[in-house]
């Protein structure tokens, strides 16, 4: 029979294997991107400088000149855990990043659940009103949808220091990375999108995308114009109709 100390050896051992192994897969766990939320001192994910918001000081860096869409870094950062889908705007001084969220990692808000949207019952889109129908024109909306954060500070830094390093790694030349799952952010994103997608030009839109990322990320006042209002005018003017913009 085993004597008490070689027992003991032995008990130890395993503890010391088991140990090793939960620390470990803590380690993995902490180094993933299913999990936003351990906030340690020394987390892998936040070592090295802050790669998003507004890293240069300049206070015209939301004035672009220019900006477009980009389908590879927005499938990039869309392939993280966390993300439900992502839509990436380059221009000549950052990359503006709309994020939508879903259940595939923890810890995505900073404070709190994530509950903007309201999922109600199986074939039931707005669950207020029992209404089946959806429009399908906006990428996020208040039911059955992706999850939105309204204010930008509410996201995890881990989550936002883990997307602005994809987007450098791959766009390095790129000066700050602005990251947001604001619901008519991401829906505002998603309509300049569907105009490069029928390659429309983009340029006609810079002053209203300039005025969409200060009033996001910079405190600016002024709402950009809708492109959603002017698809309506537009298709009403193939019509013959005359239609006056709404206020």
């Amino acid at each position: 029979m085993m004597n008490k100390r070689a027992a003991g050896a032995l008990l130890l051992l395993v503890l010391t294997v088991l140990v090793l192994s939960a620390c470990g897969y803590e380690k993995r766990i902490q180094h993933s991107d299913y999990d936003y939320g351990s906030r340690k001192t020394g987390d892998p994910k936040m070592l090295g400088p802050k790669l998003f918001g507004s890293t240069t000081g300049n206070p015209k860096q939301h004035d672009n000149t220019h900006f477009e869409y980009s389908n590879t870094l927005s499938n990039k950062v869309t392939q993280l855990n966390g993300v439900g889908t992502a839509i990436v705007m380059l221009t000549d001084k950052n990359a503006y990043v709309g994020i939508a969220l879903d259940w595939t990692a923890v810890g995505t808000k900073s404070t709190g659940r994530t509950n903007e949207q309201k999922n109600g019952a199986r074939g039931v889109y707005n669950s207020d009103t029992g209404s089946k129908r959806w429009d399908n024109r906006q990428v996020v909306t208040p039911y059955n949808s992706y999850f939105t954060v309204n204010d930008h500070n509410q996201l995890s830094e881990e989550l936002k220091q883990t997307i602005a390093r994809r987007i450098r790694e791959n766009a390095p030349k790129v000066q700050e990375v602005h990251i947001s799952a604001n619901m008519d952010f991401v829906n505002q994103l998603n309509e300049y999108a569907k105009q490069a997608w029928m390659n429309r030009p983009l340029a006609p839109w810079t002053e209203d995308f300039n005025h969409l990322v200060k009033h996001q990320f910079a405190g600016g006042q002024v709402m950009p114009s809708q492109i959603l209002e002017y698809e309506r005018i537009r298709a009403k003017n193939r019509k013959g109709i005359s239609v006056i913009p709404a206020e």
